[in-house]
């Protein structure tokens, strides 16, 4: 079965975690691009208020083609209890239908279920079925600690079998 890794990160814990995931299951890896500058106190502040809204933002690659695909991951940061603005504008442009998914989220705060329920809510919408979620808490986290988070959620949510 053919796996791809799709996700956004911004400041780099969300791409260890991606690769993490990706060398461990031999999963095909596609890091989304926010072209919009999220750096500085009032980028972010307007980038969390896009994410509460689920604003579409402009992203590289625009498309991903999935059909070489059975299981399909993404992952994000939460960014005030939501997914980020990249990874909600990717999902509705993919054809998820008849395809398993698995998502993540990353989190420094307790935040990460709620986006988790968006994004399952989002990639049902688009004909998938969500076979599993986790996420990860990264705050105050070296990153041999989340390397070690990430290949422990992989025994313990069992993802090899998919």
């Amino acid at each position: 079965m053919a796996k791809i890794i799709i996700y956004y990160s911004q400041g780099g814990t969300t791409d260890l975690i991606a690769k993490t995931l990706a060398r461990n299951l031999n999963a095909d890896l596609v890091r989304i691009h926010d072209l919009k500058n999220r750096e500085g106190f009032t980028n972010r502040l307007f980038s969390s208020i896009n994410a509460f809204r689920e604003s579409k933002t402009d992203i590289v690659p625009a498309q991903v083609d999935l059909r070489g695909y059975d299981t399909v991951y993404f992952g994000t940061p939460t960014w005030s209890g939501n997914p980020t603005p990249a990874i909600l504008t990717i999902i509705d442009r993919c054809d998820l239908r008849a395809k398993d998914v698995i998502l993540f989220a990353t989190m420094d705060s307790s935040r990460g279920e709620s986006t988790l329920e968006r994004l399952e809510r989002k990639v049902k919408l688009r004909g998938a079925r969500v076979i599993e979620s986790f996420a990860i808490s990264t705050k105050d986290k070296s990153q041999e600690q989340l390397i070690n988070d990430t290949e422990a959620m992989i025994e313990m949510k069992d993802l090899r079998m998919y």
